[in-house]
């Protein structure tokens, strides 16, 4: 007989604690200082217009292009829904112990992107202030709220959207064609891959522990997954615009971020059984799947840009 896997959060949260404090031991060994300030272009800033009586605001001061300011601002904002991620990953991994002690200081090393990129954005005049104020105000506003249930389908989504982040922000980069922006992001995007190391780690140890409920969580996080930016205004249109200039589209998200996670987790490999077993082969078609559309997308945008290049509409 199958040994039945325990599923009440506080076993969970108590049997995974000590592969918690060894990745948070071995992620503050790994983790390097930085300070955004360094980062950004500061010798190019200037007063915009308002109290100060600065220059106000016109799109010939930016130098980036129109897809890499969206993608710029499309990461920021979902950076700035910070406190709202905290208290959803407070919430479930709570903040007592190993546990409590990865989500201050996750959440602290976080908070610096969002001050580096707005800095960056507003040093350089980028974008409009005064758009990107009142888009910040409607997305937190909005907030952020965890789709998933659990410890287990909680780690999994974080695994997946920390690489997620982590290569939407250093496509980004390279799309800028500015190098301050390019290293930026290069450095934010650092950090992120050692969250996602965390998380991928702690899910690996979830199989090790309740491999059925784990395989079950994988799937319906993988098959499932947005990004946490999707309640931005216009998200849907402005993801096509980063899809079409390759900063993140199907094809990056079944090839870089879930295969990579769900290879190194071992998730095709593990020995299931009933619903695991079940869930696995529905991941198996859901990729295969996801596959396919990654496939017709990048045919579709090739074309396309072939008509361009030719002068056809």
């Amino acid at each position: 007989m199958t040994k039945a896997e325990p599923t009440d959060l506080l076993v969970l949260l108590r049997e995974l604690e000590p592969v918690v404090e060894a990745n948070l031991n071995r992620h503050l060994a790994a983790a390097k200082e930085w300070f955004p300030h360094e980062y950004v272009p500061w010798s190019e800033a200037s007063d915009f217009d308002g109290p100060l009586g600065g220059q106000p605001w016109e799109p010939g001061q930016s130098r980036l292009s129109e897809v890499a300011r969206v993608s710029l601002v499309v990461n920021l904002l979902t950076e700035d829904n910070l406190p709202s991620y905290h208290h959803e990953i407070a919430s479930v991994f709570g903040r007592d112990g190993a546990w409590g002690t990865w989500v201050h200081r996750w959440t602290a090393e976080e908070g610096r992107h969002g001050i580096a990129i707005r800095d960056y954005l507003l040093a350089s005049r980028a974008v409009d202030p005064v758009a990107l104020e009142r888009a910040r105000m409607a997305h937190m506003e909005g907030g952020f709220r965890n789709a998933y249930e659990g410890l287990i389908e909680s780690v999994a989504y974080v695994a997946f959207q920390e690489l997620a982040t982590r290569v939407s922000h250093r496509n980004t980069g390279t799309a800028s064609g500015d190098p301050v922006c390019e290293q930026l992001l290069a450095r934010v995007a650092a950090d992120e891959n050692l969250h996602m190391i965390f998380y991928r780690d702690l899910l690996g140890a979830a199989f090790d522990l309740v491999p059925n409920t784990a395989m079950r969580a994988v799937t319906r996080v993988a098959s499932t997954f947005q990004m946490p930016g999707h309640t931005i205004e216009n998200f849907g249109r402005k993801s096509v615009q980063i899809a079409k200039a390759g900063i993140y589209d199907l094809r990056l998200h079944h090839d870089d971020v879930l295969v990579p996670v769900l290879r190194q987790v071992r998730a095709f490999d593990r020995p299931l059984s009933g619903d695991g077993d079940a869930a696995r082969e529905e991941l198996a078609a859901f990729m295969a799947d996801l596959d396919a559309q990654a496939s017709r997308f990048v045919e579709r945008r090739s074309a396309q840009r072939e008509r361009v290049a030719s002068g056809r509409s």
